[in-house]
């Protein structure tokens, strides 16, 4: 079975509640969800977020038709998520913020990563919704370095951990929190999916942090880039994962690491697109830097951080419960990164020469 076969159970679908239905992997559950014939209710902060949910539907080929509906709720505010969550079958939080700049204070991250997970399971509890599925990171599972450098769920991320980025700070005590107040308060389930780094298909013009550095690859941005070793996955298998563990029953209480395949670094990634887009091979990182260059640079570039943190090290990720306890079946890494690639050239993205990709 791959992951495209997966499909929902004969009875009603219900009503799914989306968090964070503007983002990457929150637009691409907005569009599976309805193909999949659920009712989906997106919250947003304003109207102005409805029409990049239409836009991001209108990319994916689907017409949302009469099972599209929009809540306002905002994770900073107690405000409409009791509304939000009235007649809610299922509810999928992928809302969380992530800063394309390091920000000011790590307060701007932690505490709406942090409250906005408890109000929404919060909310869920108090309307009998009987499972919160939330989108963490493995930013909480593996940035603690380990001497056999081998990770699974059952690996979390010290947040103290020094030089630890504010965005992965507040992944960990985002899902801690969500954790701790489940197992306080009883009254529903919880799921958690831990992606590693997020590629494939874009459906808005608008890149996630991770599908940006493909961009800056192939627009000549990226000439030397640091040696750090991360995983991928593909958005698509994300919200699969998702809806898996929404619906199968041995998910309750359990996190899933969501990696698609051995780890990669930014230079392996230079030689994929290299491989499929020979038109921007004069772009791509020529240089990688050593593990000593980026310790020394991240003392004054917070953006290295996160590579220094690693130091060079090659992480082996497990994804086996997913596939074990889920049946989860992901696409393979070079897939996901020639995906990503081509959908940035359908969305306007000229290579040297070329207006598509050179096979």
């Amino acid at each position: 079975m791959t992951t495209e076969e997966f499909a929902v159970p004969s009875t009603e679908p219900g009503t799914v509640l989306v968090t964070g239905g503007t983002g990457f992997v929150g637009s691409h559950s907005v569009a599976r969800l309805i193909r999949e014939g659920y009712r989906t209710r997106v919250t947003v902060r304003g109207s102005g977020q409805q029409a990049e949910v239409l836009a991001a539907l209108r990319q994916a080929g689907v017409d949302p038709a009469d099972r599209l509906e929009f809540a306002v709720a905002d994770l900073e505010a107690d405000r409409g998520w009791a509304e939000a969550m009235d007649g809610v079958d299922h509810v999928l939080h992928h809302a969380s913020p992530f800063p394309f700049t390091p920000p000011e204070t790590e307060d701007e991250l932690i505490l709406p990563a942090r409250d906005g997970a408890l109000r929404v399971i919060s909310a869920a509890r108090r309307t009998g919704v009987p499972r919160v599925v939330m989108t963490s990171s493995y930013a909480a599972v593996g940035y603690t370095v380990k001497p056999d450098d081998r990770y699974s769920e059952a690996d979390w991320t010290d947040p103290d951990t020094v030089g630890l980025p504010a965005y992965h700070r507040s992944k960990v005590l985002a899902e801690r929190a969500a954790w701790d107040h489940v197992r306080t308060h009883g009254g529903v389930e919880l799921s958690v999916v831990n992606p590693t780094g997020i590629f494939g298909p874009q459906l808005t013009d608008r890149p996630s942090g991770s599908v940006g550095l493909v961009k800056l690859m192939l627009t000549g941005q990226m000439p030397v880039v640091p040696v750090m070793y991360f995983g991928v996955v593909d958005v698509r298998d994300v919200v699969d994962l998702h809806l898996r563990a929404m619906l199968h029953p041995r998910a309750a209480g359990e996190r899933f690491i969501a990696v698609g395949g051995p780890s990669i670094s930014f230079f392996d990634m230079a030689r994929i697109l290299r491989g499929h887009f020979p038109a921007a091979a004069a772009l791509l990182p020529s240089a990688e830097l050593t593990v000593e260059q980026v310790r020394e640079a991240a003392k004054t570039e917070p953006a290295l951080r996160e590579a220094a943190i690693l130091e060079g090290r090659i992480p082996v990720i497990s994804n086996d419960k997913a596939r074990s306890v889920l049946g989860w079946n992901p696409r393979g890494v070079s897939e996901t990164i020639v995906a990503t690639a081509d959908s940035q050239i359908r969305l306007g993205l000229s290579l040297p020469g070329s207006g598509s990709p050179a096979r």
